[in-house]
Parts: structure tokens; sequence; C-alpha cells
């Protein structure tokens, strides 16, 4: 205390007033306690911020909502209130879903009823499904029993014994096999795009069985397609892989990998404060008592770092957005979720997949098109989001009838690989403004 008052003194003029580098520094402390609390207010989704809450960032506000519509429309079609299901004609968009039986929870009609729910004529009329039940025998999975499935989808996919060892496919039901999953989930979703590609549609969106879509996905999705193809053809090229329907925000953050630009800029942003506060004493003559050297240096070399530390502490997906719209994104696109292929694609893609043998879809699938520089496209906002053992509403069910309700989390450390792929902006999403904009493009045709 006694060095603090000597300090203070020192700075403190012969008159008894605050000297001008206390009061500025002063100034500084509240403006940053003020842009602190601002910044907590904004991040607090963000999973490469400082002030993520993971116990509120993963609460399923909106995918609970969707969910429920999903299976109240799996209802009606259960009950017979809901008879009369288009089917595709001349599809634009082939959609395939596997899924194999769960042990304690059940998402797939969740999945179908979500993709489904909303759909016009029109848009439902413009999809191929179908949905493949991946067992050997098919009566394992407890969704081929029930009438829905047969009713809502164009195909329901078994495994031809013509086409496949069934043999060596149950081989890897086994649960030593599942543990490893590398060789079936390949060959599943291999099969699935085979499967689609017979429905001549021009494009394949391969999902994952625990997914929510959410209302006017379709249009969405369309819009995306012609707006991955054009910006395509506008950069020269010929073809491109992928487009990316769900991605999660883990990934996207201040990459260790870029930290020479952070610095670079960093630096560069200090030494502009620096030169804009000296040309401002040196053109304008009556600033000259108010920027001191002392002061000069307090904020350049002391506040603006401060402030570039706030910048980067409240996280890149707050700070520097992925804008909306359809977007390259070659790097950090976790997972296979959702995923359109251009049917062009699907030879490649199937080759690649059975030259493979063994291996993740993603992993491969990024391997690839790294090593040939494939064009990957993502829609944002995300349209889907992953579902897997998580519902803070209780929305799914185990498979005694009672409600699945996760833990909730204090910190990321205690969730699973499998519960941090979420995508933490399509829970903020507006319900309301997503039908009232799904009603408007059915209507008109207009987003």
């Amino acid at each position: 205390m006694l060095l603090l008052r000597k300090f203070l003194h020192g700075l403190t003029p012969t008159n008894g007033t605050i000297s001008p580098i206390i009061r500025v520094f002063l100034f500084f402390v509240a403006l940053f306690f003020c842009l602190t609390l601002y910044a907590r207010s904004i991040s607090s989704h963000d999973p490469g911020s400082a002030f993520f809450k993971p116990w509120s960032a993963y609460d399923a506000s909106y995918s609970s909502l969707r969910a429920e519509q999903g299976d109240t429309y799996i209802d009606s079609v259960d009950n017979g209130t809901l008879s009369n299901i288009p089917k595709a004609e001349k599809p634009e968009l082939c959609i395939g879903i596997a899924s194999i039986a769960r042990q304690g929870v059940r998402y797939l009609r969740t999945t179908v009823g979500t993709v489904l729910e909303g759909l016009s004529e029109q848009e439902r009329a413009n999809i191929h499904l179908i949905l493949f039940i991946a067992h050997t025998n098919a009566s394992d999975h407890p969704a081929y029993s029930e009438p829905w499935l047969h009713k809502v989808s164009d195909q329901v996919l078994l495994y031809n014994p013509d086409e496949v060892d069934i043999d060596h496919i149950a081989s890897l039901e086994t649960d030593k096999a599942k543990a490893a999953g590398r060789e079936k989930a390949l060959f599943d979703y291999t099969y699935l795009l085979k499967a689609c590609e017979v429905s001549n549609a021009p494009y394949t969106l391969m999902l994952e069985d625990d997914i929510i879509a959410l209302d006017g996905w379709h249009h969405r999705t369309m819009n995306a397609l012609a707006s991955a193809e054009k910006q395509t053809k506008t950069i020269g090229a010929s073809k491109w892989l992928y487009l990316r329907l769900f991605y999660t925000e883990e990934f996207l953050g201040w990459n260790s990998e870029e930290w020479p630009t952070y610095l670079f800029y960093s630096i560069l942003t200090s030494v502009l404060v620096a030169c804009t506060l000296l040309s401002l004493r040196q053109y304008k003559p009556r600033y000259t008592t108010a920027l001191s050297n002392e002061i000069v240096l307090l904020l350049s070399l002391i506040c603006t770092p401060i402030l570039i530390g706030l910048f980067f502490a409240t996280g890149r997906t707050t700070m520097l957005p992925i804008p909306d719209g359809v977007h390259q994104m070659p790097r950090f696109g976790c997972c296979s979720q959702a995923l359109i292929f251009p049917r062009t694609r699907i030879p490649d893609l199937v080759k690649l997949y059975e030259d493979k043998h063994l291996g993740y879809v993603d992993m491969i699938t990024e391997e690839y098109a790294n090593e040939n520089q494939e064009i990957r496209w993502a829609i944002t906002p995300a349209v889907v989001q992953h579902a897997g053992r998580r519902s803070s509403k209780g929305i799914f069910t185990n498979e005694d009838g009672g409600p699945y309700v996760p833990p909730r989390h204090k910190s990321k450390s205690e969730l699973s690989d499998v519960e941090k792929l979420w995508n933490f902006r399509f829970e903020r999403l507006d319900p309301n403004i997503l039908r009232a904009e799904h009603d408007r493009f059915i209507q008109y045709g207009l987003d």
C-alpha cells in the first residue's frame, strides 16, 4: 500500500487534483468493464469464447419444439389423420437415411418427421426419400414394424442378398464389431449412395438418423444448391464435391495454426493506434497537452492490447461470424450429419469408399477433398441440428417409454465428442420467423 501511495503521489499534481493519465486510465477501466459485460451477454453461446456457458448453450431450445412438430407429423400418419402423402415424381433431391437400432433412445421417427413436416405437396414431390434399415434382420429395428415408416418413404431399403454378403454383414453387427464401427458404417453409407444414384435425382442428401431439420429446410437447401452451382462457375471451376447443411462452431474458433496472423494484426493495431495519436498531436496542436507521451504509451501499449485480448476472449464466431448464405468451408467443417452430393460425384465417392473399405466417412471424404483440392460448400445458418444423445426437454424417449434427459453440463470437459457435435446458432432460430418465411415461399416462391 505504501508503494502504491508513493506511485499515485508521483502522478498527482501538487494542487491535489488527479493527473490526466490517471483520469484516462480510470475512464478506460470503466469502459473495459462495460465492454466485458456486453461481451459476456453476446458470446455465451460461442464455444470459443471465454464467456461460454455450456449449461445453457447446449439447451435444445428450437430443436425441442421442432422435434415435437416432427413427432406430431408421424403420429398423424400412424393414426390415419394424414393419409394423402404425396410421393416423388421427378425428384431433384434423393434423401438417404440409414438407421440402426440404438440402445436406450429412438431418433429415426423424429428425424423423418422434421424432414417432412411442413413441406408443401410440390416440395414433397421433389424428394425421393429412402429409409435404409441397416440390419440383416430388419425386424431388429423397432421402426420397421411401424406403419409410418412405409407410408412416408418412397423406398424402404434393405440388404439385398443377391448384392451383398449377408453373412459378412451379420458378422459386423456383433458388439465387438460395432465398437470399432469402421467397416459397416462406411459400407452402409456406400450402399445407400448407390440406391440414391438409381433414383436419377441430380442431388443426393445423406442424413444421419439423429438430426433435426428446421422448418423451411427444403427451400433454403434448394436455393443454396443454386448458389453453389452459380458460385462454382463464377470462380471458373467445373465441379464441386458437397454442400454441407450442418457444422459445429466448436472447430471454428481461434485456431492455433493461425497464431502468426493474429500476432501480426495485434501488433499492427497497436502501432496504428500509436501512429494515429502521434499524428493527431502533430497536426492538431490543441491536443499536444492532452496527448502527452505517457498517455500515448498508455493507450497504445496497455489499453489497446487489453482490448485486443477482450476481442479474442469474446470468441471468433461472435466477433467474426460467418455471413449468411453459401460459402466455401475447406477446413474445420465437421461432420457427416448432412451432406449433399451432386449425382455426378457419386461414382467417385463410391469408388473411394469401396477402395478404403475401412474408416470414417467424414475423415475419408475430407482427406480425398484435400488431396484433390475439391470445392466444399456450406450453408449458414445450418438447416440441420445434430440431436444424438441430447434433448434438454426430454423429447426423445427411452426404449421403455420414459424420457431421455441428459445432465446439465457445467463445462465442456464433461461432454463426450458426440455431444459436442452441436450447432449453437440453430437453437437460437425464431420458429415464428421460420414458419412465416416458409409459408411465404410456398405461397409466392420467394424467400
